[in-house]
C-alpha cells in the first residue's frame, strides 16, 4: 500500500503536507509524538477521512479498524459485542480464553484493559485483509501485551498499528514508521 503526496488539515491546522509512505506486508508500527497525526493517518487509510490532496493506493477492500475508543455496546455482553462482526464462535471462545475474558460479562463489568481486549478480539475476528489498530494495548500489562501481540502476529495479515511503546514494537516484531 502506498500513501502518495498526502495533504490533510483540520480547519487551518496542517497535519500532513505531501506525506509519502510505503507500507508492506507484515506488521508496521506508527510512532511519533502525541498529536503528530497517527490516528489521522489510520482514518485516512480506512477512508473515514478524505485527503485534501494525494491518495492512498493499493489498499485492501476490507479493512478491520480498532479505534482508540473501545466502541463496545453497553447493553450487550462481551460475546454479543463480538458476534456483531463475526459468527466465528470457536475462534472467539479460543481468543476469550487466551486473553482471560469471561464472555458472559456485561460491558459495564469490564475494566478498561478488559474492554480493550474485547475490542481487540472483535477487530481480529472481522473478515478483513488488513488490520488498522490505534493503540491496541492501552490498559494492558506486560504479560497481556505479549499474549495480544502474539495473537496479532499469527493473523498473518498486514497490520498498521499506532503506538508510543518500543516494547510493543518489539513484542509485535514490527517495522517502524516515525511520523
Amino acid at each position: 500500500m502506498k500513501v502518495n503526496d498526502l495533504w490533510f488539515s483540520y480547519e487551518n491546522k496542517p497535519v500532513f503536507k505531501g506525506l509519502n509512505l510505503e507500507i508492506g506486508e507484515g506488521i508496521t508500527c506508527l510512532m511519533g509524538e502525541s498529536g503528530i497525526g497517527k490516528t489521522t493517518l489510520l482514518k485516512l487509510i480506512a477512508g473515514l477521512l478524505e485527503p485534501q490532496k494525494g491518495s492512498v493506493d493499493s489498499k485492501p477492500e476490507k479493512i478491520s479498524f480498532m479505534f482508540q475508543e473501545d466502541r463496545l455496546l453497553p447493553w450487550l455482553n462481551v460475546r454479543e459485542n463480538i458476534l456483531l462482526v463475526s459468527e466465528r464462535r470457536k475462534e472467539m471462545e479460543q481468543l476469550l480464553e487466551e486473553l482471560e475474558i469471561d464472555g458472559s460479562l456485561k460491558i459495564s463489568e469490564l475494566s478498561g484493559g478488559m474492554a480493550r481486549r474485547v475490542a481487540l478480539i472483535r477487530c481480529l475476528l472481522f473478515d478483513s485483509k488488513m488490520l488498522l489498530m490505534d493503540e491496541p494495548f492501552k490498559g494492558m500489562d506486560g504479560k497481556l501485551v505479549e499474549k495480544a501481540a502474539s495473537i496479532i502476529r499469527r493473523q498473518n495479515k498486514p497490520a498498521l498499528i499506532s503506538t508510543h511503546s518500543l516494547d510493543e514494537v518489539k513484542a509485535l516484531s514490527a517495522k517502524v514508521i516515525t511520523l
